[in-house]
């Protein structure tokens, strides 16, 4: 069964030949005009899909006109898993190196939870992303513990085996010449509801994702400090 999900997003069109602009431009993404809502009236696109949020902005812009991603939920409506949204760097975040982004987490069913984000600021290649065990960035992040790991076991990959891997192993995520990651993936073993009070962070290093069993592999992937 597709998961799709409705995105809503403030664009600045004032008309209905804007509105026509930015229909064209999803259209030639590959999506479908009956799966988008546009009211220029109030400046809103609705776009029901599975894509990642950041490409469908990218389509809109394409339009000529400004986006910004105001929220999403399930296409059903008489279903409502769970959503939270993790900002990094900005004024609820930390970064010591102007890393900024959102990570987004969708529980689509009682096993299945979508990844969405999109980081700037990296250096290019691949960075690990975790889940940790506390939300605490008063000290930045000395104070938001080690990964969040329900089942005490060892360090592994997002694909892993629920035993063979953290519950806030999340694997690596590339950052192209820019600095930029684009990720979107889904996760059966992370929660939302377990999101609470957690934090995210990204690491300056690729993460071996305890494959290598030197050093602190099986306890970090060996992918250093949180950037």
């Amino acid at each position: 069964m597709l998961n799709l999900q409705n995105l809503e997003f403030a664009v600045q069109i004032s008309s209905s030949l804007c509105a026509d602009k930015v229909l064209d431009k999803l259209n030639q993404n590959g999506i479908s005009k009956s799966d988008v809502q546009i009211c220029y009236k109030t400046g809103t696109v609705i776009v029901k899909s599975d894509l990642p949020s950041s490409l469908i902005l990218n389509a809109i812009e394409k339009s000529g006109y400004k986006a910004v991603l105001k929220g999403y939920g399930s296409s059903n409506y008489d279903v409502n898993l769970g959503a939270a949204v993790a900002m990094l760097c900005n004024s609820t975040g930390h970064s010591d190196s102007g890393i900024n982004g959102v990570v987004r987490f969708i529980q689509l069913n009682e096993n299945e939870c979508l990844v969405d984000g999109t980081i700037d600021g990296l250096s290019p290649g691949k960075h690990g992303i975790h889940i940790y065990e506390c939300g605490d960035l008063s000290n930045g992040c000395e104070n938001i513990g080690e990964h969040l790991n329900f089942g005490q076991t060892l360090h592994g990959n997002q694909t892993d085996d629920p035993n063979n891997r953290h519950t806030g192993d999340l694997g690596n995520i590339t950052a192209n010449e820019e600095g930029r990651a684009i990720f979107y993936f889904k996760d059966k073993l992370i929660n939302v509801s377990n999101l609470i009070g957690r934090s995210i962070g990204i690491t300056e290093h690729e993460d071996d994702c305890g494959r290598t069993r030197i050093n602190k592999s099986e306890i970090d992937g060996n992918s250093g400090k949180n950037t």
